[in-house]
């Protein structure tokens, strides 16, 4: 049970919304155009937190220390662009616990490793998002996560001391960060995790299995 909690963030791909059936129809468009056959979306969900790196590893097996990994990359960026909105969705419950945490009045932003390319027109895109009070991606710090930088950037914003925020996510980079930064972390099961992440390893404070649990690990003032 976390006490004198202030505001909580959220990672977005895999926490906030699922955003998987559109990465995935990038990462498998770049398959088909190349005259490979189509992967299913059970192939790349568990990726799809890791975004390009992710579908590319599982589309090729392609990893970025490969040549043409910026190419490919830049490449599943643009197909992704084009179809972004098209199939993700807010997870179930995500409205509901956002609500909530409205009501006890606590603040609530994102902080993802997506770049503002994406991220801006996505959150303004979809309402629930835009009510958040800040949204950090991943280049508007100098550090994307692990690096603290992004979640102390959206602390700052908020005014709110670190110590006294929740992160949660849905990938190891989240946790390393949200320790980093000296906040409460809380893993997020329900996205993308394959049967076969082991999120112990992790360290994160805690876990939840669906967004609605959240509530249950914060302490009513």
């Amino acid at each position: 049970m976390f006490n004198n909690i202030e505001a909580v963030l959220f990672d977005l791909d895999g926490t906030l919304i699922d955003s998987a059936p559109d990465l995935g129809a990038a990462a498998d468009q770049m398959r088909t155009d190349r005259g490979l056959s189509s992967y299913s979306l059970d192939l790349y969900r568990p990726m799809a937190g890791a975004g390009a790196r992710g579908m590319l590893a599982q589309a090729f097996g392609m990893t970025p220390e490969h040549p043409d990994f910026p190419a490919m990359r830049e490449e599943f960026f643009v197909n992704y662009e084009r179809r972004m909105t098209v199939s993700t969705s807010i997870f179930d419950g995500v409205a509901e616990m956002l609500e909530a945490l409205q009501l006890r009045q606590l603040r609530w932003g994102i902080v993802t490793n997506k770049s503002m390319r994406f991220t801006d027109p996505l959150t303004r895109s979809m309402p629930l998002l835009a009510a958040a009070e800040v949204v950090i991606s991943g280049d508007t710090t100098p550090h994307a996560k692990p690096h603290p930088a992004p979640l102390l950037e959206a602390a700052r914003r908020l005014g709110v001391d670190p110590g006294r925020c929740i992160y949660v996510g849905d990938d190891e980079r989240d946790i390393v960060a949200g320790h980093a930064a000296g906040m409460a972390t809380v893993a997020a099961t329900y996205g993308y995790l394959g049967a076969q992440t082991d999120i112990t390893r992790w360290n994160a404070h805690t876990s939840i299995n669906s967004p609605l649990e959240l509530l249950q690990r914060i302490a009513v003032a």
